[in-house]
């Protein structure tokens, strides 16, 4: 209930959103259950029913929840599923879906690696490099922070582009850019400043990492990218045979 209190009521809507969405993903109101009418809501939460419906309104959008007619009540969805086998295009996969992919660059910048920038990109040390702060929604709800390395030359192309253009990835294939292996790890963080201030989140609140690093036929290093999406956004999926290679577990 800690929305109540001071702040704008944006802010109040969004905190509230992100405090439904963590008892959602958590199953709180079990797997076919239906949330508390609006009016409980706002007194469980101490906001009005107009900050309860808005909150519910970004539920909505992130498919999450769905009203039922003749009932202020709505009842949970199911979190978005991509698999690891289509998981590089981040447009491809929410057209596929029927939803409308964004992006928007917050930030991007030519600098100088650190030393683990340089091992990620197998660089000399010292090489330079582009860091890219994006921010990703569907049906323009934001629901993930890419923050990706690019080494200098694949980075200069994307320095190229509009700040509000749709995918990097179809750019950059466009430009005779393959992609052929990616390296995919999901573990679980704690948002920052900056993933609180664009995804609306709770600061500290949990999100669901993924860090990917992408190479070309020669295996050579085209980026390496930490993603963190709001919880109950998206889910991944894995195949496994005994004709493919089995899932790696590992620590941290």
């Amino acid at each position: 209930m800690a929305v109540a209190g001071g702040g704008t009521t944006g802010a109040r809507y969004r905190r509230l959103a992100a405090d439904l969405r963590e008892a959602i993903t958590a199953g709180s109101f079990g797997s076919d259950g239906r949330l508390p009418s609006e009016e409980q809501l706002a007194q469980q939460y101490g906001v009005s029913r107009g900050t309860v419906r808005q909150a519910l309104a970004v539920l909505r959008a992130n498919g999450l929840v769905t009203s039922r007619r003749g009932t202020r009540r709505v009842v949970l969805g199911t979190a978005r599923t991509q698999s690891f086998f289509e998981l590089l295009s981040f447009t491809r996969w929410a057209r596929a879906l029927g939803e409308e992919p964004g992006g928007r660059t917050i930030d991007i910048e030519s600098c100088p690696a650190n030393p683990s920038e340089c091992e990620q990109l197998g660089l000399e040390p010292g090489a330079q490099i582009y860091r890219v702060l994006r921010l990703r929604t569907l049906s323009r709800v934001p629901i993930m922070i890419e923050r990706t390395l690019y080494p200098e030359h694949i980075g200069a192309m994307i320095a190229r582009l509009e700040h509000d253009a749709m995918s990097h990835t179809e750019s950059l294939t466009e430009e005779g850019v393959v992609f052929a292996d990616t390296e995919h790890t999901i573990d679980l963080v704690h948002a920052e400043a900056d993933d609180a201030r664009l995804l609306g989140c709770a600061p500290d609140a949990p999100l669901m990492r993924e860090r990917r690093r992408a190479t070309d036929q020669a295996g050579r290093p085209l980026l390496w990218s930490d993603d963190r999406f709001v919880p109950g956004t998206i889910a991944f999926t894995v195949h496994n045979s005994v004709a493919t290679t089995a899932l790696l577990r590992r620590r941290g």
